[in-house]
């Protein structure tokens, strides 16, 4: 059996970003990086009202792969 973390990892390698931010959103504990996660999973599911809160999707999601990269020792 796959692990989370494991599948994480994956797609994070195969520089599937969103697909790892699906998953990792949902993790109980993200520790400092918890908003940073959260909020690029936000831009990936809901860019548009993302927009309308004047923020940029794109700029979260790459803040939330860093957050990610830096959580869990993984690159992409």
């Amino acid at each position: 059996m796959e692990t989370k973390i494991a599948r994480l990892r994956a797609a994070m390698a195969a520089g599937d970003v969103a697909g790892a931010l699906r998953i990792a959103a949902r993790f109980p504990r993200l520790g400092a990086e918890r908003e940073r996660i959260q909020r690029g999973w936000m831009a990936v599911s809901r860019p548009e009202f993302v927009r309308e809160l004047g923020r940029d999707p794109d700029a979260l999601v790459a803040d939330a792969a860093n957050a990610l990269r830096e959580r869990y020792g993984i690159g992409a």
